[in-house]
């Protein structure tokens, strides 16, 4: 699975769409489809990723053989840097622009220093650049390990319900030094128990519980088949939508288990980190794409979803009349534009 720049349940919520395996695989192809589909408008990838990279040395052919661009390998920090095998300190460097940047897509180096690109057999491959890859590393802690990760290996982590209610498939994770990625959600047991019986009726959607802070709004819990989606939260009373994802609603009585989606399947050790134990308790992040990149991929994706459902024959074919088969696209076509102003990789001319 790769990065996407917006979640299943993103999709899910904007489509109103129920819980099934079918409805999951179309939504996450598309997903997968639009991301990258943002990435080739915009030339730039937005995820951070801890890499090493190889680049040929600006020789002396060139205009300013003390810059070296970096051309789609943006880097929001450099952890080290060296070329023809020489480490170059960080105080004998520039990172530009640095009036906007990250993402930085040029080294400069410091012409008031001793240090130089080159000095290897070539110019191929000379200089080395450690550091994180990408166009930013916005992030936002969410939430809390409800449980320890004993194990590097371990292919489930179980979050807090705070980090529940706003985590889905496709979220890029941090915990500690480690990043890890969201493919799949499931049931937990959250360890505490219906306060007081509920009838069936849709009109009752205040559920008692021991701890109303250990819940999150937004979060989607489930007593006995019924799911519901905590929508507030009042001391010890969570306020809920009955019949959730399309599952019936039912009567439940007091001391039923609650389950919430807080056990969560991830990729261990991605983009470049490596996988780790961690203690329970241990801070959540969330990796955040810019806000414009987030709201055209989900564009994308429904625009795709949309036209799939209708075999891709929402436009007038030759013979035909009237507007109802019309679609207008303008609000989808600017909000390309905008994202390619404000986040595209533009063209640069070269000094010869």
């Amino acid at each position: 699975m790769s990065i996407w720049y917006a979640t299943r349940e993103d999709i899910k919520g904007a489509l109103d769409s129920k819980e099934t395996a079918r409805s999951n695989a179309q939504i996450d192809r598309a997903l997968e489809s639009a991301s990258r589909g943002v990435e080739a408008l915009c030339h730039r990838r937005f995820y951070p990723e801890l890499a090493t990279k190889h680049f040929d040395w600006p020789d002396g052919q060139r205009a300013r053989p003390w810059r070296l661009w970096l051309n789609d390998s943006e880097v929001i920090s450099v952890t080290s840097l060296s070329s023809g095998g020489t480490t170059i300190a960080g105080a004998d460097y520039f990172l530009e622009p640095n009036t906007s940047g990250p993402p930085y897509n040029r080294i400069e180096i410091d012409l008031d220093s001793s240090a130089a690109f080159g000095g290897g057999s070539t110019h191929q491959r000379d200089v080395t650049i450690t550091g994180l890859f990408g166009y930013r590393d916005d992030e936002t802690s969410v939430g809390t390990l409800a449980s320890a990760v004993a194990s590097a290996s371990a292919s489930t982590v179980t979050v807090s319900g705070a980090a529940s209610a706003v985590l889905g498939v496709g979220s890029v994770l941090r915990v500690d030094s480690e990043r890890l990625l969201v493919t799949a959600r499931a049931m937990a047991d959250t360890g505490q128990n219906l306060a007081a019986d509920i009838d069936l009726q849709m009109k009752t959607t205040a559920v008692p519980v021991a701890d109303g802070t250990a819940f999150g709004v937004g979060e989607v819990i489930l007593i006995d088949a019924e799911r519901m989606l905590i929508v507030d939260i009042a001391g010890n009373t969570l306020i809920v939508k009955r019949a959730w994802d399309g599952f019936p609603n039912a009567a439940h009585t007091s001391g039923a288990d609650i389950y919430a989606a807080r056990s969560l399947t991830v990729a261990r050790g991605a983009l470049g980190t490596t996988a780790a134990t961690h203690d329970s308790g241990a801070t959540v992040h969330r990796w955040d794409p810019p806000g414009p990149v987030r709201s055209l991929t989900i564009g994308e994706t429904l625009n795709t979803l949309t036209l799939e459902q209708a075999g891709y024959s929402l436009v007038l074919r030759s013979g035909e009349t009237g507007s109802e088969r019309n679609r207008d696209q303008r609000g989808l076509n600017a909000l390309r534009e905008q994202v390619y102003t404000s986040h595209g990789r533009k063209a640069r001319i070269r000094g010869v």
